[in-house]
């Protein structure tokens, strides 16, 4: 006897049925050669890994959203990964050790233990791209580049990029000589663009003016490339590390309106993603109609240190799932042709539909006793004998 509700799926967990399914994996797979041409290589990481290392360089955040089990054969605690970038990180650091630029892309389902606001799903299927070993501001507009391409290919439009860079808000943070404690608190206010809380909070700290009128003026620094006009003016003051990451930001505005002039972006100085996780500059894409990311990455220097070698690091990620959704490119998916061949132990029958198989055409093979007809089945032609051959025939 069937379990009341034994078809339900837990919040958040979701199946992808067949007209779905064959627009993802055929994105899946154009994807991956997309990212194969630019030279970089597939891994395939574990769904379960040590905790330790899945939540290397994370901050708090990833271990929140990690499910954690105990490993019945070493007693260690284990995690079903949450995001996959660790796991390439040690693969690039512990595995494969050259000396020149490692490029290395993934694709796979991670868990997390809640959705967010906006995407309700906990089992998102990641898909990204890391360059390893080389920390020139080039390597970062190359996976910038790359990011914009599978957009591109994913048949997205209207695509907007916000730029920013962690180590502005960091060296301002030490240069006002903030605790721990303030930091990450200031940070919190931040994200949230709290202006009233920001205020309350930077009176509190006993700043100097100075340093109090630049974090109050941080989340205004938000716009097209006149805020990078703006900000240079305002921390005119502060110290190397400031003028350093915002002529960064320069170099890959630069760079990004010679490539792709057409290109909206914005500049948010304030907007820290991955903060304890990122080291320099970070990115990321939107869409008109879509209230969140649907790619981002940036720098993360230095995370291969836990696995045995720190290298420079950048990269990004998104939901293929998600891209899916979004893409229009199922044009040639859902249309394939599905050719219906009869009942029929004729070897020549057989004969046809292995050659038409071979060639990469779908044919679906009735079986004895079924029931459905072609056109139940899909199809959009049959296998008909005509004149002693067998042919394919359009359905009318």
């Amino acid at each position: 006897m069937q379990k009341k509700d034994s078809w339900l799926l837990p919040e958040g967990i979701e199946e992808v049925l067949p007209e779905n399914a064959r627009h993802l994996e055929h994105l899946r797979r154009k994807l991956l050669d997309v990212f194969a041409c630019w030279g970089y290589e597939l891994v395939i990481p574990p769904m379960v890994d040590f905790l330790d290392s899945l939540l290397t360089g994370s901050g708090h955040d990833l271990e929140l959203q990690t499910f954690k089990l105990t490993d019945q054969v070493s007693g260690k605690m284990l995690g079903v990964r949450a995001d996959m970038t660790p796991q390439v990180a040690r693969i690039a650091g512990h595995n494969l050790k050259h000396d020149w630029p490692t490029r290395l892309c993934y694709v796979g389902t991670i868990l997390h233990t809640l959705g967010d606001n906006l995407e309700k799903t906990r089992s998102p299927m990641q898909i990204g791209a890391e360059l390893y070993g080389h920390s020139g501001l080039d390597s970062d507009l190359e996976v910038i580049q790359l990011m914009l391409e599978m957009l591109a290919m994913s048949g997205l439009v209207h695509v907007h990029l916000d730029l920013g860079h962690v180590g502005i808000y960091r060296a301002l943070s030490k240069q006002a000589g903030l605790s721990e404690q303030q930091e990450a608190e200031l940070f919190d206010v931040l994200q949230r663009k709290a202006r009233t809380e920001l205020t309350e909070l930077v009176d509190g700290f006993g700043l100097a003016d100075k340093h109090k009128q630049i974090f109050m003026t941080l989340p205004k620094l938000n716009g097209g490339r006149e805020t990078l006009t703006r900000a240079v003016e305002l921390l005119a003051d502060s110290d190397d590390a400031v003028k350093q990451a915002l002529s960064d930001l320069h170099f890959i505005a630069d760079k990004l309106a010679e490539r792709f002039p057409d290109l909206p972006v914005n500049f948010d100085l304030s907007e820290l993603r991955g903060y304890h996780y990122h080291t320099g500059v970070v990115f990321a894409a939107f869409v008109p109609g879509v209230g969140k990311e649907i790619a981002r990455g940036g720098r993360y220097d230095n995370i291969g240190e836990f696995f045995g070698r720190a290298r420079a690091a950048t990269g990004f990620s998104a939901d293929l799932k998600l891209l899916a959704r979004l893409s229009v490119l199922s044009e040639g998916v859902a249309g394939r042709e599905r050719v219906c061949a009869p009942d029929s132990a004729d070897a020549q029958l057989q004969e046809v539909v292995r050659d038409l198989r071979a060639a990469g055409r779908v044919v679906i093979q009735q079986l004895p006793g079924q029931t459905g007809s072609a056109e139940d089945l899909g199809c959009t032609a049959i296998l008909e004998k005509q004149n002693q051959n067998w042919v394919v025939k359009p359905l009318v």
